[in-house]
């Protein structure tokens, strides 16, 4: 079984293109999670788990919502987590997730994707995102071959600000950084809906037929990157950056 979140979706694409290879079953823990759907999944051995990189780690999010799911039949797990430039020491988390859910820990694959940050990036252009996505191909390719093989995922390199920035910033990061009050739709907004719809933690109601954000964000970027009329800015921070989401390649 292949579990993905997304997003603007490039865990997505990779998730997708896995479960087409190892011909497996592929679930949107989007929806899941913003249906508070905490059903056990029947996995029933191998379990790949392909999400983003947020503040070198998996997104707390999907952590939470794993820890409250039982997974039938689980073993054999692998991550595979794409990020803007690095994971950090992610891989020493996702290792103890694996404690205690009870499952064997088969390693932790970094793809580099194009960035979709704008609340503190920039983002490729169309073209750049496409040099970057092709260059991905080949790793997305290692990755399915060990998967399907059994076998682990080599291990990262180590640097100490790996290990700072998974243990150090990413506690700091989420109580500074991850809020929703400087989201903001301009008179270009066509009350459309989208934003609502993509928000996983359901997070933005329609006001007037304008987005409201609420208190509850995790900053997946899918309601700034997939405004159809760029409505939508993050302050001043977004302002004047190219959007980003993988259908648009």
């Amino acid at each position: 079984m292949v579990l993905y979140f997304t997003g603007t979706g490039n865990s997505r694409h990779i998730a997708e293109r896995i479960a087409h290879a190892l011909n497996d079953t592929l679930i949107s823990l989007n929806d899941r999670i913003k249906s508070g759907d905490i059903t056990p999944l029947a996995v029933n051995g191998r379990l790949v788990l392909v999400m983003p990189t947020y503040a070198w780690r998996i997104p707390r999010i999907v952590r939470d919502h794993l820890l409250r799911t039982e997974l039938r039949g689980a073993r054999e797990t692998w991550f595979v987590m794409d990020c803007g430039s690095e994971i950090g020491n992610a891989a020493k988390y996702n290792r103890a997730l694996c404690r205690k859910k009870g499952l064997v820990y088969m390693g932790t694959a970094q793809i580099v994707m194009p960035e979709n940050f704008i609340a503190m990036f920039n983002a490729p252009t169309v073209e750049e995102a496409r040099r970057i996505v092709a260059k991905a191909e080949p790793f997305i390719d290692r990755a399915i071959a060990a998967i399907r093989a059994g076998h682990m995922f080599s291990p990262p390199h180590k640097k100490l600000y790996d290990r700072i920035a998974s243990s150090a910033v990413n506690p700091v990061f989420y109580p500074l950084f991850v809020k929703a009050n400087s989201f903001t739709a301009s008179d270009v907004c066509i009350g459309c809906g989208k934003c609502e719809k993509l928000c996983p933690l359901n997070n933005i109601t329609l006001q007037n037929a304008r987005p409201v954000w609420g208190t509850n964000c995790t900053q997946c970027m899918a309601c700034i990157c997939y405004c159809p009329t760029r409505a939508i800015e993050y302050g001043k921070k977004s302002a004047g950056k190219p959007r980003y989401h993988f259908e648009e390649l």
